[in-house]
């Protein structure tokens, strides 16, 4: 008993017709049918009844189509284990990141590679923006990215920080009295910003257009470490995640905005439905393990 043999006559009893399920395995269809008068030779019985216009499944044809199908489920998720297991010795996985994040990263992708050392591992940098389109379009695997309260569509989120967004200011500036401020107070005021696409630029925006005005951004830049450095010199307020202004308290004064809701949250992000490969699959689960989420 072969594999195809169980494949012609289980797509024969689907199609009801030679010639359709010939044409379906894209074999001739003499050749089906002879494969088939083999399975029957073999079994000592007829599986299909071809004396109406019709092929018909004869009462042990029935029988024996559920175990037929069985087995060839059997042998597809046999081949999907040695596919995934050849994907963890010979793949590749693709990972995007946004600029600054206090993850652990390196552990991360050193364990991973510690695990599947022929697995080759690329990392790139770009904006949130960037990111989420190369998930969709399968350039990147998974990726840590910025996002708000709801996260882009089609996409799967793991929150792992979840914090409100500051103005940081020099210590001489005029703010720099007020331990917390108004989105309003920023009104019209020179802003220190990540550029368009990133996570956090899209919150600011998103918030000043609810508070009916546009943020005038003085300087850009993708570091926050040189939004943080700008902010010093007294260039303007530079809008950052807590987490960060916080550990530049020396140099700045960390000024809380109202409403609370402005907030960044950094998680890891895939595709809906997962990675198509193996390697990719397999980094997104450890990934969820060693970056505990905050939701």
């Amino acid at each position: 008993m072969e594999l195809r043999q169980l494949e012609y006559f289980v797509t024969v009893a689907e199609e009801r017709n030679f010639t359709r399920a010939a044409e379906k395995v894209r074999v001739a269809q003499p050749g089906v049918s002879a494969q088939i008068r083999k399975l029957e030779r073999e079994l000592g019985q007829e599986l299909l009844d071809r004396s109406g216009r019709s092929v018909d499944l004869t009462e042990v044809g029935a029988a024996f189509l559920p175990h037929a199908r069985a087995a060839l489920a059997a042998v597809e998720r046999a081949r999907l284990v040695v596919d995934e297991l050849a994907g963890l010795v010979r793949g590749h996985v693709a990972l995007g990141t946004v600029t600054s994040h206090r993850a652990d990263l390196p552990g991360l992708l050193v364990g991973f590679h510690e695990d599947h050392p022929a697995v080759e591992i690329t990392l790139a940098e770009d904006s949130t923006d960037q990111l989420v389109e190369g998930l969709r379009t399968g350039r990147f695997d998974a990726a840590l990215i910025s996002v708000g309260a709801t996260g882009p569509h089609g996409i799967e989120l793991h929150v792992i920080e979840d914090q409100p967004v500051v103005a940081a200011v020099a210590p001489g500036h005029e703010l720099a009295r007020h331990p917390a401020i108004s989105l309003d107070a920023l009104r019209g005021r020179p802003l220190i910003s990540l550029p368009r696409g990133t996570g956090l630029r899209t919150r600011l925006d998103e918030a000043c257009a609810a508070a009916g005005f546009r943020p005038h951004i003085a300087f850009e830049a993708g570091d926050p470490g040189v939004l943080a450095r700008l902010a010093a010199h007294g260039l303007g307020a530079a809008i950052l995640p807590r987490g960060f202004a916080e550990e530049r308290a020396d140099i700045l004064r960390v000024l809380t905005v109202d409403p609370p809701a402005l907030r960044v949250r950094l998680a890891l992000a895939w595709r809906s439905g997962g990675p198509s490969g193996p390697a990719g699959r397999a980094l997104v689960a450890r990934a969820r393990e060693e970056l505990p989420s905050v939701d």
